[in-house]
């Protein structure tokens, strides 16, 4: 509960945060962040790190002198793209006896099969965008041995479009008078657009099934 009640505040002031071990560690802020985003997309363990909310936040303290925001995106594009390869790795190298694995979750292997159902190969695009299924999307990949220059090439075009589009937000929108006076808030509507797709593939999954005409 603690842990827990921890990240919620890591969360919701986390541009706080960021300032702060900014002025502590200067440039070494740079791996720590890159560590961040490696661990949430390279390691099925840790689905709940804010990955998003991170990323803007990032991005808005760019905007203030903190990071150069151009080298921040590389090493963070590199490091969920390093991510997504690990996951994968490990998933393949275990193949089905995943499932049986105590932190793999079937609720979250579930919901990414389904958007593997839905979508392809492209869930490895579109699930960076949204949190849990974006790190169990590789490692779901793995497990099924997917063709493995497929992947790259679809892990490769996710790390820079997930990094890329939110990091460059925060940096042009972060420090906007009315968002940074609000930031809590703004990053509780980044998390809630971020998890809207689940949301929405869960209630159509639900009430599909409830509308379904009986056999």
């Amino acid at each position: 509960m603690d842990a827990a009640r921890a990240l919620i505040d890591f969360i919701l002031h986390i541009d706080v945060h960021l300032a702060a071990l900014s002025a502590d560690y200067g440039v070494w802020m740079y791996a720590i962040i890159g560590l961040i985003v490696f661990c949430e997309t390279g390691l099925v363990v840790l689905p709940l790190l804010p990955g998003d909310s991170l990323l803007f936040a990032a991005g808005a303290l760019a905007a203030t002198g903190a990071f150069n925001v151009h080298i921040l995106a590389v090493v963070l594009i590199a490091c969920a793209i390093a991510g997504d390869t690990v996951n994968y790795a490990i998933g393949r190298r275990l193949g089905v006896r995943a499932y049986k694995l105590w932190f793999v979750k079937a609720a979250y292997v579930e919901r990414t099969q389904q958007f593997y159902s839905k979508y392809g190969g492209k869930t490895i695009v579109l699930a960076r965008f949204v949190p849990i299924v974006r790190t169990f999307a590789p490692f779901v990949a793995g497990i099924a041995q997917m063709d493995y220059a497929k992947f790259v090439v679809y892990n490769v075009a996710g790390g820079i479009l997930w990094v890329a589009s939110i990091l460059y937000a925060g940096y042009f929108f972060g420090n906007i008078p009315v968002v940074r006076d609000n930031f809590g808030l703004v990053v509780i509507g980044v998390i809630v657009v971020s998890v809207l797709p689940i949301i929405v593939e869960f209630a159509r999954a639900r009430f599909g099934r409830s509308e379904a005409p009986a056999a």
